[in-house]
């Protein structure tokens, strides 16, 4: 058996640590700008992987993966085998853990936090805003009143995130957590099923419910506070178990009678406001629903529910998916017979959002290809991202006519998928497109995309974005918020003035699958639809394994009442060349 590490590293986590070093070494002057460069080349290098850093760590192979060299190689050794590293920690002595800290707010890097810190002995958010206030950084080098003004401005917005993580951070510890305690024997764990915000692909969690029916419920508790994610474990009883994992999220293990499932996973599912309206529809029927059962008013008899659908059947309605459950209508539309047909991952047919090694991707048009290929789909777009973004390198004139002989060239080798040449052009700050009309002209795809000044006012971001649709050669709006999530709120659009011209000019919007972004939100694609805006639910891939974030576009769409006839890329590729070829 491979040699298993003291706990079960994610990509991410290692990814982190490397970023936490760079940012440390750079803010203490431990090591030069290679150094520091090293590390956040390391970092950027693991968190991209196709493959799994344990099992690298397991084959010897960490020296293979782009960036990590010996030294580096044996950092993640030490983490792997201890689960601690004695460089992290010295350098964490050496620098306040509140000057780490400054590096959330926009605007702020390694540099101003050591300049805050060394010049007014800064060592906190709270410092800093109460320094700012005074009036203390502009006297500072590089500074003025208007870098002091943005400081407050990024404080303002760093405070008003939510206290939650991202759905895409939570629910694979969560799946991994499930995968151990199905290993317990049948007879144990009869059912096992997520719970709460994460069962309804709520975009953030605060935390993780995980439900299991079983008549034993003793083993499941002693394998569950045992799990090598566990990191404390604070409380322990016969039907829940509480822990806090590694990362600090929460977890909390209810067991139930597999007689009492069906009302137990309705209930602990939630959302508070849908089994509010629940509950007073069964009231209304002469029912009480709890957790435990059905129970009939007048008489006090249960009616025990193994399954969730005998519980809405019970109440006279059909069973309502739980990325629905947020009581917006939906136990009205299930009484008259109108709940959405929801769309299935497994009806996207492809996918037109994607990046390979021309701009900021990890692998080559043709591993992409053959990715999305091997995974059923019937077309790829190929749309890295043009110059003019700044941050990463991009694609011009001469490097998309290179990338068009390569794209006809795969096409010429298969009759069962076709790979579309776009580009994900950056939009300007005065509107216009970093790539001319004559270039964009001769691609198959154009997504448009707003990446830098979002924080321009309102009418601003909102004409740049219509200013973009207009274009006649632009097909798509990618990530139309420009939202980070836990990290950046994005722009002030107005969407409802963006939704309204995308449906007059039949443009599309995006749904950005990746975890970090689901932009557009469920709450705008529905409104979107409703105003008969077309939607492209996009894996924005940047590596093969990208097209498994496809899964958090399509829930999020769900959660938003889509169905399949209003996303583009649920068309079969006849159709979707169609719609493209009509701007031509």
């Amino acid at each position: 058996m491979a040699e298993q590490p003291v706990r079960p590293w994610t990509n991410s986590e290692i990814a982190d640590i490397f970023d936490r070093i760079g940012d440390l070494v750079e803010i203490s002057e431990k090591e030069g700008p290679f150094q520091v460069r090293a590390y956040h080349r390391a970092a950027d290098n693991i968190r991209h992987l196709d493959g799994d850093i344990v099992r690298i760590w397991q084959e010897g192979a960490l020296e293979e993966i782009p960036g990590v060299g010996k030294a580096i190689a044996k950092k993640i050794d030490e983490l792997m085998r201890t689960g601690r590293l004695h460089f992290l920690e010295e350098l964490e002595k050496e620098v306040p853990p509140g000057v780490l800290d400054m590096l959330q707010i926009p605007g702020v890097g390694p540099k101003k936090a050591r300049l805050f810190w060394k010049s007014l002995g800064i060592t906190s958010i709270e410092e800093l805003k109460k320094a700012a206030e005074a009036g203390k950084l502009r006297t500072l080098p590089g500074m003025g009143a208007k870098s002091e003004a943005k400081i407050l401005e990024g404080i303002a917005i760093l405070q008003s995130l939510p206290d939650r993580i991202p759905l895409g951070e939570a629910r694979p510890l969560a799946e991994r957590m499930i995968e151990q305690l199905r290993e317990l024997d049948e007879e144990v764990v009869e059912k096992i099923s997520l719970a709460g915000s994460a069962r309804r692909w709520r975009e953030t969690v605060g935390d993780l419910d995980i439900l299991v029916a079983s008549t034993t419920p003793g083993p499941v508790m002693d394998k569950f506070s045992s799990l090598p994610e566990v990191a404390e474990v604070m409380l322990k009883g016969e039907t829940k178990t509480s822990v806090r994992l590694h990362n600090g999220l929460q977890v909390d293990l209810r067991v139930l009678e597999p007689k009492r499932w069906g009302t137990g996973l309705q209930y602990f599912t939630g959302s508070k406001a849908h089994n509010i309206a629940l509950r007073n529809l069964a009231l209304d029927q002469g029912w009480s629903l709890s957790e435990y059962a059905l129970k009939r008013v007048d008489t006090g008899q249960e009616k025990l529910c193994p399954t969730e659908e005998e519980v809405y059947e019970t109440l006279g309605l059909p069973w309502i998916p739980p990325e629905l459950r947020e009581d917006r209508g939906e136990i009205k539309a299930a009484m008259e017979g109108k709940l959405p047909r929801l769309l299935k991952l497994s009806d996207l047919r492809g996918d037109l959002h994607s990046h390979t090694t021309w701009s900021d991707g990890s692998h080559t048009i043709e591993q992409m290809a053959e990715a999305a290929r091997s995974r059923g789909f019937s077309y790829l777009a190929i749309t890295d991202h043009s110059t003019g973004l700044g941050v990463v390198s991009g694609v011009g004139e001469s490097e998309l006519e290179e990338q068009r002989r390569i794209v006809d060239e795969l096409n010429s080798r298969w009759s069962d998928f076709r790979l579309l040449l776009g580009v994900e052009v950056e939009v300007m700050a005065d509107g216009s497109l970093a790539l001319s009309d004559e270039v964009l002209s001769r691609l198959d795809v154009v997504i448009a995309a707003v990446h830098s000044g979002l924080n321009q006012d309102r009418d601003t971001l909102t004409g740049r974005a219509i200013s973009a649709l207009r274009n006649p050669h632009v097909d798509i709006l990618a990530h139309p918020t420009g939202r980070l999530l836990g990290k950046r709120k994005g722009g002030d659009f107005d969407m409802e003035a963006i939704f309204r011209e995308a449906a007059k000019l039949g443009k599309v919007i995006e749904v950005n699958s990746s975890p970090w972004r689901l932009d557009l939100n469920d709450v705008l694609v529905r409104r979107a639809v409703e105003l008969g805006v077309k939607i492209s639910i996009d894996s924005d891939a940047h590596k093969p394994s990208g097209f498994d974030d496809l899964i958090y576009g399509v829930k999020t769409a769900r959660r938003g009442w889509v169905e399949p006839e209003n996303v583009i890329n649920t068309w079969p590729l006849d159709k979707v060349i169609a719609w493209l070829e009509r701007r031509g």
